[in-house]
């Protein structure tokens, strides 16, 4: 069972010598991300994708730890909205994709080719482009063939897991410029001020019992977790913190979105996997079911690794995620609660992918692992 003692989440050489990318560092720059990210897509004429119509549809290409920016745009342009949104993770530019829709690329790099080649192939369709990424790229090339916008990203984060916001920012503005995105003037500085405090609170220098990151990574360290979205928002967040737990803590975890994904979760508090009254050796499970009532916690090592619950809302959690937390906590499942402060919906977003990104680098130290590097990734990633 993964343990972290908290003596090492305050230990600053250690940190240090784990942290060898700085992730922790590139993390608190996100408010500067957006900040710098509305100067370079005013200098690189956003407002050009200003056009007398909406578009019919948009594409977001994005995958890896950009995969989110397209999650982002489906929730904040909104059911209601008439045109659609759709995320491409890889693969051709879908057949219905022309003139009247608008495609937009991500590569943190400008060299991905999957990037550089849909963009491409959306400017011989007609469709309007809009590319983010390294400046002086094939990315930013196919965007000037096209006769689109290219927004380049700012100095500093070196993966697209913590380069984020200098990827979101660019895209949100443009689809305020075709109309998709009603968003006040002060909302990126608001934005950047709620990354801004988050960054402040869970600073490596503040201590572990009261960093909030720190805590919930101490929480989740011994479990198997299973992330949990309290509504569309925080269900966004949720899905961006199994994947940081995977990519930067290599911790595999599940998430889902409240209330639809309650029975899939509370469905597992009867398994082997829970601790507490759902699974006993009095369950009819044959010869061998069940947990052994003679071992002793303390001197034997435990026969699996337990659920951890991680419950993601706004403002509070309502009726459903305090069922699911109630039972689960009843269940012997470690509960850990991470809310945002009930603002509108984006900056509620950034405060809770905020937390969500710092915890997971944290579990990440805390196991002696750099968040930013893993031999196992890049062997695939040669082999590919």
């Amino acid at each position: 069972m993964p343990f972290v003692d908290e003596a090492v989440l305050d230990d600053p050489d250690h940190l240090a010598r784990c942290d060898a990318a700085g992730t922790l560092f590139a993390l608190a720059t996100a408010g500067a991300q957006v900040r710098q990210a509305l100067t370079l897509a005013e200098e690189a004429g956003i407002e050009r994708l200003a056009s007398a119509h909406r578009p019919r549809a948009v594409l977001v290409a994005a995958a890896g730890g950009s995969a989110v920016v397209g999650e982002v745009v489906d929730l904040v342009v909104g059911q209601a909205s008439p045109t659609a949104v759709h995320t491409l993770h890889g693969g051709p530019l879908p057949a219905w994709v022309g003139p009247l829709d608008l495609v937009v690329a991500l590569s943190l790099s400008g060299q991905e080719a999957g990037a550089v080649t849909l963009a491409h192939e959306a400017a011989r369709r007609g469709a309007a482009v809009l590319t983010v990424g390294a400046a002086d790229t094939p990315l930013s090339d196919a965007a000037q063939r096209a006769r689109g916008v290219h927004v380049p990203v700012g100095q500093g984060p070196t993966s697209s897991r913590t380069a984020l916001w200098g990827l979101l920012v660019p895209v949100l503005l443009g689809l305020r410029e075709v109309g998709l995105l009603q968003a006040r003037d002060d909302l990126w500085e608001s934005l950047a001020r709620t990354l801004d405090a988050v960054a402040e609170e869970c600073r490596p220098d503040s201590a572990a019992f009261v960093n909030p990151a720190k805590v919930a990574a101490l929480t989740l360290a011994e479990t198997l977790p299973v992330v949990l979205g309290d509504g569309p928002v925080a269900g966004v967040a949720a899905r961006r913190a199994a994947s940081m737990l995977s990519r930067s803590a290599r911790v595999p975890a599940t998430s889902g979105e409240l209330p639809h994904a309650a029975s899939e979760v509370v469905a597992c508090l009867d398994g082997p996997y829970a601790t507490g009254e759902g699974w006993n050796a009095t369950t009819d499970r044959g010869a061998g079911g069940g947990r052994d009532i003679f071992a002793d916690p303390f001197l034997d090592a435990p026969q699996q690794t337990p659920l951890g619950l991680w419950l993601l809302g706004r403002d509070e959690l309502g009726a459903m995620a305090q069922r699911v937390s109630a039972i689960a906590s009843g269940a012997g499942v470690r509960v850990v609660d991470c809310l945002a402060v009930g603002d509108e919906p984006l900056v509620d977003l950034a405060r809770l992918v905020a937390r969500v990104d710092f915890t997971a680098t944290y579990l990440a130290l805390g196991l002696g692992l750099d968040p930013a590097r893993s031999p196992h990734l890049a062997a695939l990633r040669e082999r590919g």
